[in-house]
């Protein structure tokens, strides 16, 4: 009789999938975070600044999120 040892298997631990969440919970809060600068910084710039950007002051969310929602 033969007895192997995997010595590379993880445990199938109950942790995982927490540790799971929270990594994409903070993956989504720091993108959150970014993009909320980068809405701050384009409303700090004049009508002008702007449409020489190409961007409306009505559409600087859109602007911001185009990658992540089609309105």
């Amino acid at each position: 009789m033969a007895y192997s040892i995997n010595a590379n298997a993880r445990p199938a631990g109950f942790l995982r999938p927490a540790f799971a969440a929270l990594g994409a919970a903070l993956v989504t809060y720091m993108e959150r975070n970014t993009r909320l600068d980068e809405i701050r910084r384009l409303e700090a710039l004049s009508d002008s600044e702007l449409a020489a950007r190409g961007i409306a002051r009505d559409r600087i969310a859109h602007h911001v999120f185009r990658d992540k929602f089609y309105v």
